[in-house]
């Protein structure tokens, strides 16, 4: 009985030896990978709201596939009117299996839906090797039933990879075709 393997982890696993000699290193295990991908959404209303973070609860969960975490603040501001712990957000660690495929989603299906999209900027590398990208709005992804949306949320999505720098790491997202500003 074959497994199943996502279509993104063949195509990462077929092309190690092209992105190894393109970044001449030496041995195999040094070319870089995806280790993780953070999905996460902060609800700005969630302070005067509660009931507003459990609909950005289910729009998470029907995206990923996976329950979400309540994220709660770590300080206190009085002009926001927010306490230390109150929760105002939510976020999703996906790894393995899941994380091929939501890449996958996200590249080919999602992302050409955004309307007026010109390619992902160059600047969301923060040194180390990780890229976060910023969707203004879920329903780009086909999961979300138009129909049931109370509120527009925006996501800010996280690649982390164990590239050493960001030419590594674009050189990782370049092989799964990420739509970067030309």
């Amino acid at each position: 009985m074959a497994t199943y393997i996502p279509r993104a982890l063949k195509k990462y696993r077929e092309s190690i030896p092209a992105l190894q000699k393109e970044l001449s290193l030496k041995n195999v295990m040094q070319v870089p990978k995806l280790s993780k991908v953070i999905v996460n959404i902060c609800q700005s209303d969630a302070v005067q709201n509660v009931k507003a973070l459990e609909a950005a609860v289910t729009d998470l969960t029907a995206i990923t596939g996976q329950k979400p975490v309540m994220t709660k603040a770590k300080n206190s501001i009085a002009g926001f009117k927010l306490r230390e712990g109150m929760p105002i957000g939510c976020r999703v660690t996906l790894r393995r299996d899941k994380m091929y495929e939501f890449v996958d989603r996200l590249i080919n299906i999602s992302i050409p839906r955004i309307r007026d999209f010109r390619g992902c900027s160059n600047k969301g590398f923060d040194g180390r090797g990780n890229y976060t990208l910023g969707v203004k709005e879920q329903l780009v992804f086909p999961e979300i039933n138009y129909d049931k949306v109370d509120k527009i949320r925006g996501l800010g999505i996280t690649f982390v990879t164990t590239a050493e720098n960001d030419v590594q790491a674009k050189a990782l997202l370049d092989l799964f075709n990420f739509p970067f500003k030309k």
